[in-house]
C-alpha cells in the first residue's frame, strides 16, 4: 500500500457515493495540500455536503515546496496546480485527478494517474466492492460526466459486460 495525493474531485465523488474509506484500504494514506482543503471548505459554506477531513484519519495534509509562478498560466485551479506540484515533487506515489488538462500534464510527466473509476476498478479487484456498475450509476446521480462509451469501456475492464 502507497501513499496517494489527491484532487478534490475524487474525493467529492467518493464521498457522495459512500466510498471515500475505500481509499484507505487502497493505500496506506492520501495526502491533500491546503488548496483542495480550501475547495472543500469553499463547498461546505455554499451548502454542499462535503467530507470533514479531518474525520478521515488515513487522509494528510501534505503541501508542495512552492508552486511554479509559470504554471499560474494553464488553465487549472488551485487544487490542482498544488496537487500537480506535490506530485511532481514525490513522483512514486499516485495523483488522483478527474480534470482532463491535469491529467494529460501528470501522465506526460510519467506520473501514475487514477482518476475515481480507477479507484472503482481498483476496488473491485481487490475485494473492496464486488461490482463496479452500480457505483458508475451513482457517480453519474453525483453529477459526475461519464459517456455511455466511457462506462461500456470500464464495466468492460471490470469483467462486467459480454
Amino acid at each position: 500500500m502507497g501513499i496517494a495525493i489527491s484532487n478534490t474531485s475524487p474525493l467529492l465523488y467518493l464521498y457522495r457515493i459512500g466510498g471515500l474509506a475505500w481509499l484507505a484500504r487502497l493505500f496506506a494514506e492520501v495526502w491533500v495540500p491546503d488548496a483542495v482543503i480550501v475547495e472543500i471548505e469553499a463547498g461546505r459554506q455554499r451548502g454542499y455536503d462535503v467530507p470533514v477531513i479531518e474525520q478521515c484519519p488515513w487522509i494528510k495534509r501534505v503541501n508542495p515546496r512552492h508552486v511554479p509562478e509559470e504554471w499560474l498560466a494553464l488553465d487549472l485551479g488551485p487544487g490542482e496546480l498544488a496537487v500537480l506540484t506535490l506530485a511532481f515533487e514525490h513522483r512514486e506515489q499516485v495523483v488522483l485527478l478527474d480534470d482532463l488538462l491535469a491529467r494529460r500534464i501528470a501522465q506526460a510527466a510519467g506520473l501514475q494517474v487514477w482518476g475515481t473509476l480507477r479507484v472503482l476498478l481498483e476496488s473491485k479487484k481487490r475485494g473492496i466492492i464486488p461490482k463496479v456498475a452500480p457505483h458508475v450509476d451513482k457517480l453519474v446521480q453525483a453529477g459526475m460526466w461519464v459517456s455511455e462509451d466511457l462506462r461500456h469501456r470500464i464495466l468492460r475492464l471490470a469483467g462486467e459486460t459480454a
